[in-house]
């Protein structure tokens, strides 16, 4: 009897199931260089939902490499705009119907408190960013933090405790350690084209100033008690503070010493950072911090234990970082690299020479160390050297006076009134360490 056309024998059912299969279980590489299925993307969410994030969100979403389920802010209008982003970006993907929404959450301990995302960027204003970070590390997050890295000293050695402490990883968006001219820059000078380092200049703006904002009418959708958060306080909202989400300036808060360290910490965190890679002092700091007297907020010297003078120099025109040295000079700002003699500008760095960490993304460098569990570029002990050094420079400029600071200890010597500036008073609720 012959076996009807349509009819299925079992020999050629399961020839036809293997076949069927080998559609969907193949090798990635089959499906194209770099694809990596969405079950194996690194989930993250988001917290602090200001200008500064929508390049974050931009530059995480080109990675292709995490997907995007949460966000959280204390401003309704920004989470909107931020989920809108989100989703729109997922609505032009191939494989749209694999991801899920991205969902809107106002507090962030619910949305650390969620088992099925990985990893958290903080991008909160500074007081905000122990309180978050530290609590991340305990949800068992990885994280990424904008610079930088925290309010105070002991509030940064609190995030590298917890850090170490939860095995986390943890990079600092002091994103400039992953362009060419810096990198450069550091490595002309670590392997001696310009000689002994005897001084380096800082071109970055000046310290925080005290609350002078007057109060204003508070928009619908913002929860300013949450945004003031661990400040005990109380401050009236201001639009300087909190701009809108169609606002063409950038919020100003860290002009004010309740929340941020002003131009020290804000371009500071980028050039004294790479002052610290040239003189590879990642894990240290200087030894000796002198302020002018006359209150200009310019002119503070910081010496180094090898006798370095690394000087906080404010001058009109782009934030650099300026090696001086015994056969020449090094300047580097973005997108530009100065050299004296010029021919090392474009000096190839090789062969017997020292090199530092190479990283051209500084995003994707943060997602490959969530996976090898190895430290990015940027880990948290460089980023609270970092900030270190510039808060050491705001305490010296509102005291006036010289300090002796012991980096192993990170402690003022014999200086109690120095040591008491080194944390702050925060809420009971939100205080670390």
């Amino acid at each position: 009897m012959k076996t009807p056309e349509n009819a299925l024998t079992r020999r050629s059912f399961l020839k036809q199931t293997a076949l069927a299969s080998s559609f969907f279980i193949v090798p990635r590489h089959v499906l194209g260089r770099g694809f990596l299925a969405p079950s194996d993307r690194i989930t993250m969410g988001f917290i602090g939902l200001g200008k500064q994030v929508g390049g974050l969100q931009r530059q995480f979403l080109s990675t292709d490499q995490m997907q995007l389920v949460a966000a959280c802010d204390v401003d309704a209008p920004k989470m909107t705009k931020f989920i809108e982003n989100a989703n729109a970006f997922y609505a032009k993907k191939a494989d749209q119907a694999t991801y899920k929404s991205c969902e809107a959450i106002p507090d962030f301990r619910q949305l650390l408190a969620r088992k099925d995302i990985d990893a958290v960027v903080i991008a909160t204003p500074d007081h905000w960013h122990a309180p978050i970070a530290v609590r991340a590390a305990e949800a068992g997050k990885d994280i990424y933090c904008e610079k930088p890295l925290s309010l105070t000293i002991a509030e940064g050695r609190a995030m590298v405790d917890a850090t170490r402490k939860y095995q986390r990883v943890f990079q600092t968006g002091s994103m400039q350690r992953s362009w060419k001219e810096f990198r450069q820059a550091v490595e002309l000078v670590r392997n001696g084209y310009i000689g002994d380092i005897k001084t380096v200049k800082v071109n970055v703006g000046g310290p925080p100033k005290d609350f002078d904002l007057p109060a204003e009418t508070l928009p619908p959708g913002l929860d300013w008690a949450f945004w003031l958060g661990p400040n005990p306080t109380e401050r009236p909202y201001n639009s300087v503070l909190n701009p809108a989400t169609d606002a063409k300036f950038w919020g100003k808060w860290r002009d004010y010493k309740d929340f941020g360290g002003g131009g020290m910490t804000d371009w500071g965190a980028h050039m004294f950072d790479i002052a610290q890679w040239g003189l590879d002092m990642d894990a240290s700091g200087p030894v000796e911090i002198t302020p002018p007297t006359d209150g200009s907020g310019k002119g503070l010297q910081y010496k180094y234990a090898n006798g370095v003078v690394m000087i906080h120099e404010p001058v009109a025109g782009s934030q650099f970082c300026h090696f001086i040295g015994t056969k020449g000079e090094v300047k580097v700002e973005r997108g530009k690299l100065t050299t004296t003699p010029e021919p090392l500008a474009s000096k190839a760095i090789g062969g017997n020479d020292k090199r530092v960490y190479f990283s051209e993304n500084h995003y994707l460098d943060f997602l490959n160390a969530i996976r090898s569990r190895k430290p990015p570029i940027c880990d948290v002990e460089i980023g609270h050297r970092t900030a270190s050094v510039c808060t050491l420079g705001n305490i010296a400029y509102e005291l006036k006076r010289p300090l002796r600071w012991d980096p192993g200890k990170e402690r003022f010597k014999g200086d109690k009134e120095a040591n008491s500036r080194l944390s702050r008073d925060m809420k009971k609720e939100w205080r670390v360490g």
